[in-house]
């Protein structure tokens, strides 16, 4: 890069020192496309070289010095003025001086704290990423690289099943269940519905999986909702003691861990929808709140304490309404 035209100008690349063997993960971008990205995990080594490529060979780089970073940051779309940095590491690679041929700087960013996942949504992003920086009187020459994180829990100890009865007072009077309240991004929800009482003529049932996300604190929350998808699992009326059977696989979908209140910025939760859809077209939901966590292929020593700490954040679950539907309570019943 120069100064309309005059000076040296130079080319700027990062690159890791294990990048031919590290895996890579696909992440959503914030148009919504997918592109791969170097994988690390929480606690993990980031190491390479700032390489520095002059293209014009006779001519000096003058700079006041060169660095590299490793930032972790927060940037929510409707304050993007702002970057909350939760991660900011610094390494000064060269003093102020000058440069008279291309050369390569190492770093080492030792056993690096990420404690939270690489993430996409709607008014949100989370990202990594690695900025080196060579400072000039005029003109900063900038270059970043991203990298995805994943944050890998243990399987939760306790994982009890979710069972609940709840129906339109002598009209409707369904029991539904799940196996459990915790998945993994790649488990299976089995369940079944069972109807104690059907006095509506339903037509259609399914379970949508729903992510809820949440921004902003205060009267600044904003809450997005978003249908990943949508399982039918009955078509035609049920009559009284009928038992629909549910398996639905979770890895055919774009599902993220569960995240709690993440540097008090955001939150990403799911919620398995039960759908009932009468012949009027009148809907009823119920919704149940489930948490997904990632399991690891292996994993490893260095990853227990975060481990530990994740699983740590399992929590209750509970259920929620939309507009729009009628949710399945105590309401006085339709006549048809």
């Amino acid at each position: 890069m120069s100064f309309f035209g005059f000076g040296q100008s130079v080319e700027v690349e990062i690159l890791l020192n294990d990048a031919e063997s590290r895996k890579r993960a696909e992440h959503k971008t914030e148009d919504g496309k997918k592109e791969k990205y170097f994988l690390f995990y929480d606690g993990e080594t980031v190491s390479g070289k700032v390489s520095l490529a002059l293209k014009n060979p006779n001519k000096r780089l003058e700079h006041q010095g060169i660095k590299i970073e490793f930032i972790g940051q927060i940037e929510l779309y409707y304050d993007r003025g702002n970057h909350h940095e939760f991660v900011s590491l610094v390494k000064d690679l060269a003093r102020p001086g000058e440069i008279s041929q291309s050369q390569a700087f190492d770093f080492e960013f030792t056993h690096v704290e990420k404690p939270y996942e690489s993430y996409t949504g709607q008014n949100v992003k989370l990202r990594y990423f690695l900025r080196a920086t060579i400072s000039r009187r005029l003109n900063d020459v900038v270059k970043e690289m991203d990298i995805v994180v994943h944050t890998l829990s243990t399987y939760p100890e306790l994982n009890s099943s979710i069972k609940m009865e709840v129906g339109i007072e002598d009209c409707l009077h369904i029991e539904f269940e799940y196996n459990k309240s915790k998945y993994h991004l790649k488990d299976v929800i089995v369940g079944k519905i069972y109807f104690l009482l059907v006095r509506i003529k339903i037509k259609h049932m399914e379970i949508d999986i729903i992510k809820r996300e949440t921004t902003g604190t205060g009267p600044n929350v904003y809450h997005e909702n978003d249908t990943i998808a949508k399982y039918e699992i009955m078509d035609g009326a049920p009559v009284r003691g009928e038992s629909i059977p549910i398996r639905l696989f979770l890895a055919g979908y774009e599902l993220t861990p569960t995240m709690r209140d993440i540097n008090k910025k955001f939150s990403v939760r799911y919620y398995l929808n039960l759908v009932l859809i009468d012949e009027e077209e009148r809907r009823y939901f119920k919704q149940q709140e489930v948490v997904l966590w990632r399991k690891g292929d292996i994993v490893r020593k260095s990853m227990s304490h975060q481990a530990a700490i994740a699983s740590q954040r399992f929590e209750g679950t509970t259920s929620l309404g939309e507009e729009g539907e009628e949710s399945l309570s105590r309401r006085p019943c339709y006549t048809t």
